[in-house]
Formats: C-alpha cells, structure tokens, sequence
C-alpha cells in the first residue's frame, strides 16, 4: 500500500505538474520527480535520475487527437485532460526510479485512479471551494460584495490567485518540491535551446538561456484564473452557494478551453506590445516556480529531449 507521504508526493507532484505542462509548442514539458517529461506532436518522454545516479527514461507514441478535438474550444480542454493524464504516468515512472532504494514501485490501474482522484479533489477544494466560501464570508461583511456577480467574482478571483501564490510558494519550501522547481527551470532551458537552434550541451544550455518560458503551463493557470472572472461572472449572484459551486464545476471546461486560445494567440503573436501585457504576468509568477537547475539536472532533461525529437519527421533527430 502506497504510505502517506509517497501519497503526498505524487498528488504534490500531478497538482503542480498541470500547472508546469507546457499547452503550446511543438515540444512542451514537465517536472517531475528528479526528472523532466517531455512530449511532442507524436511521442512523449520521461527522464528521471535514480537513487544510484543513473539515468531512466522512457518512450511511448502519442495517438493524433481526433479532429473534433483539434477544433478550437475543445482542444484546450483535450489537452488539459492530455497533461494530467500524461503527468500521472510521469510522476509514477519517476517516482519508480528515483526512490527505488525506498521499495517505491509504479502503481496498479487503481492506486493510479485513485491519486488522481486524490489530485482533482484537492485542486477543487483549494481553487475552487475555499476562494467561494471566503468570498462569500466577506460578502456578509462587505455587502457591496454581494450586490453584483461582477464584485463577487472579482473578489473570488482575486483570493483564487493569492491561494495559488501562496500555495506555489509554500511547497518551494518542502525540499522534494524545490528540486521539482530546478528542473522544471531545466525544461525551459532545454526547450529554449531547441527552440533557439542552440547546442544541446548542458553547460552552454545552463550559462546562455533562462528558466521562465512564455507558453509555461504557469501562465495558463494564470490566464485560467483571470479568465474564470468573467466567465463565473455569467452566473447569478442571487444563486445560493451550492448553485454557485456547481455551476463553477461545470464551467470548468469553457474556462480551460478560452485559455489555452489566448495562450495559443500569445505564442503566435510574441512581441506584440498588447500581448506581452497579459504574458508577463506569467513571465514574473515563474519566478516562484523555477529555480536555477544544475548542469546533471540539464542532462536528464536533454535525454527526455532527445527521446522525443529523434522520431519526429521535422525535427532532423538533433
């Protein structure tokens, strides 16, 4: 049986892992547990550093989502369920490896059903039920708060927001955690260098490019936080809470979608003075969830790299 702390570590590790998935790029990626998973248009990758120093890494195809699927909307949501369904695999192949010395091995088809479970109820808990209980206390004290869905829902966002920074930057703190942040500085990198024709070594890597990346998954769950104002903003302020709450489940899905298409149009329409207003938010928030990486941390996330890219046509097997 899985004990509470490999528990902890998994559910620690899916719940920032969607937050740290690249939605946008020929090649995106992932922390995990003393590894990176990367994922292009037809395979995804994990590396992962073991006990003994050794490097494993694994390799499986990608099947090409249907094209109602690709359709604008819903391929956001697509890819959200993508990364967390991707993450859960990483984060149990890494944790395998890297506390193999602990006795820790991947876990069945139910353990995993059930440490996602785990993860989708603390994220709905945390952002989801917590900011609209808090919003609607303040509400009862406040009551300017309660007098439009507009001032509700500004107030819920913004607690949204300051329990995600206090979150990111709490579990920095946890040891575990603030290796997870290094190496996901050692995805963007790595993605920067491959993106940038750069050498793929891990000196020239670490000394020439940064750890924050535009299409960051940091940044799409802050756009999912400022876009969930306005559409939360549609339901009725005279709804009791448990109307309120539900319908926030259910908009879920349109929240994602509209965000990764704003992320989407970020990424094509860089350097535009407008667009880089709604990118650096995420571009300053990423200074919470990265950390400089060392060069063995580099290495692992080009091995990740590398089992990617040489089996895509376009990529020339760099």
């Amino acid at each position: 049986m899985v004990s509470i702390v490999r528990l902890i570590r998994r559910v620690s590790g899916i719940a920032l892992g969607a937050a740290l998935h690249s939605p946008e790029s020929s090649v995106g990626g992932q922390a995990v547990i003393e590894g990176v998973m990367m994922k292009g248009p037809s395979a995804w990758s994990v590396a992962v550093r073991g006990a003994d120093g050794s490097v494993h890494v694994k390799r499986e195809d990608l099947k090409r989502l249907p094209v109602l699927l690709r359709m604008p909307l819903l391929r956001g949501v697509a890819a959200l369920y993508q990364a967390l369904s991707l993450g859960i695999r990483a984060i149990d192949f890494s944790a395998s490896k890297a506390y193999e010395d602990e006795g820790e091995g991947s876990l069945g088809t139910a353990a995993m059903l059930a440490t996602l479970a785990a993860a989708m109820v603390l994220g709905v808990a945390i952002f989801v039920f917590v900011p609209l209980y808090l919003t609607r206390l303040a509400g009862t004290l406040v009551p300017v708060i309660n007098g439009s869905s507009a001032a509700f829902n500004v107030v819920d966002g913004l607690i949204r927001i300051g329990i995600f920074l206090l979150y990111v930057s709490g579990v920095g703190l946890w040891g575990e955690m603030r290796r997870i942040y290094e190496y996901h500085g050692a995805e963007h990198k790595v993605i920067h260098a491959y993106e940038g024709g750069g050498e793929l070594a891990a000196e020239s890597i670490k000394r020439r490019f940064s750890t924050r990346h535009p299409r960051c998954g940091t940044s799409f769950l802050l756009m999912v936080m400022l876009v969930s104002i306005m559409v939360f903003s549609l339901i009725p302020h005279e709804w009791n809470f448990a109307m309120k709450f539900l319908s926030r489940l259910l908009l879920v899905p349109l929240v994602a979608g509209l965000s990764y298409e704003v992320l989407r149009l970020s990424a094509r329409k860089s350097g535009n003075a407008v667009v880089d207003l709604f990118v650096r938010p995420g571009l300053v928030l990423q200074g919470l969830t990265t950390r400089e990486p060392d060069e063995l941390q580099i290495e692992v996330a080009l091995s990740a790299l590398r089992e990617v890219v040489e089996v895509e046509p376009d990529s020339g097997g760099r």
